[in-house]
């Protein structure tokens, strides 16, 4: 067990919850945009451990362009993760850097990743975390598998009633009944909707429950350059009966990545309105200025002491101003498209 956990921690994509009974959850995020940007999903596979020693594993499926989401529930035993790498099974449907396949009520099929774009990793800083992947006792942990990829494959949605919205979900507590599902025909869904050609990013998180208030945002379709990726999130951050504004943000454009972070020494101003969000991140040589414009989103479902019972509400429509300076010189400004975008919880504080 003590040599999983070292290789886990050194491969923060990889399943890190080995050993952990309670208060506990671990969950990736994939997003996918079709090439003709009229579909925007997000299936988020985890798992959840509740104080109490309930636990179950789960799958939420997010559409951006409905505004709806859904949370399937399995059995804990449903949940397989690999020792070795980032491979997880729950139930039929399988994730992993390479690819997804989905096999669950309503939606089925199977979507490639070509060419993916991790977080590097360096001595002593294994992930985006960079050193603070070795502080014990966050709340919250963060990872990026892969900052921008292309998708090839289809998926088949069916006219099949979800198994459960988030939104009741929350109002139901955290012990629905648990579905069996079985393999159904592709033939019993409608028409696919391919996703060849369009683009993809996954990040994933770990802990006991989401930062009590943070701002997220997320965008890999820029009107100015096809290759440019854009992460950012700042955060209320308890630790060891204190607490701090943590944040990190990664600009990825051309293959080159521009970090800022608590961690690098960099500097965050933050301004948080009705309908927008302004964030600044700034660098002795680099600054980053972005303008969020909130839009229509859904309710997700997120945990709490590693119970599924809280809620945020998500974006996939936002859409994110973004500016990158370096040496005082604008190399980069553009408008990202299909933007993930959480603004969760008393953000007052964050300001």
């Amino acid at each position: 067990m003590l040599l999983t956990k070292l290789r886990a921690l050194w491969n923060p994509d990889q399943f890190q919850g080995w050993g952990r009974t309670n208060q506990y959850f671990e969950g990736w995020y994939f997003k996918l945009v079709s090439a003709d940007e009229q579909h925007a999903m997000a299936f988020i596979p985890g798992i959840s451990m509740g104080e109490n020693g309930d636990s179950h594993a789960f799958i939420q499926v997010m559409d951006g362009k409905a505004c709806k989401a859904e949370y399937h529930r399995f059995d804990s035993a449903e949940f397989r993760p690999s020792k070795h790498g980032f491979e997880v099974f729950v139930g039929n449907n399988f994730f992993s850097s390479e690819k997804i396949v989905l096999d669950l009520p309503g939606i089925s099929g199977e979507i490639h990743f070509k060419n993916n774009t991790p977080w590097p990793k360096m001595l002593g800083a294994p992930g985006i975390m960079g050193w603070y992947s070795f502080v014990p006792f966050m709340e919250c942990n963060h990872g990026i598998v892969s900052l921008h990829h292309q998708l090839e494959g289809a998926l088949h949605l069916s006219t099949n009633p979800p198994i459960l919205p988030a939104e009741a979900l929350v109002k139901a507590g955290n012990n629905p009944p648990i579905t069996n599902f079985t393999r159904r025909s592709q033939s019993e869904g409608g028409p696919p909707i391919t996703f060849s050609g369009g683009k993809g990013y996954i990040e994933k998180d770990w802990g006991s429950s989401f930062p009590r208030a943070y701002v997220w945002m997320q965008s890999n379709h820029f009107d100015s350059n096809d290759r440019a990726s854009m992460m950012a999130s700042a955060a209320y951050i308890p630790w060891l009966g204190s607490h701090f504004i943590g944040f990190i943000s990664g600009m990825w454009l051309e293959d080159k990545l521009f970090k800022f972070a608590t961690y690098t020494g960099a500097r965050k101003f933050l301004k948080i309105k009705e309908d927008s969000v302004e964030l600044v991140f700034k660098n002795p040589k680099t600054e980053l200025r972005i303008l969020a414009n909130q839009a229509a989103g859904t309710t997700l479902v997120t945990p709490l002491s590693g119970e599924m019972k809280g809620k945020i509400q998500e974006s996939l429509q936002a859409t994110l101003r973004v500016e990158l300076l370096e040496n005082g010189q604008r190399i980069f400004e553009g408008t990202g498209r299909n933007a993930g975008l959480e603004v969760a919880g008393k953000v007052e504080i964050l300001q």
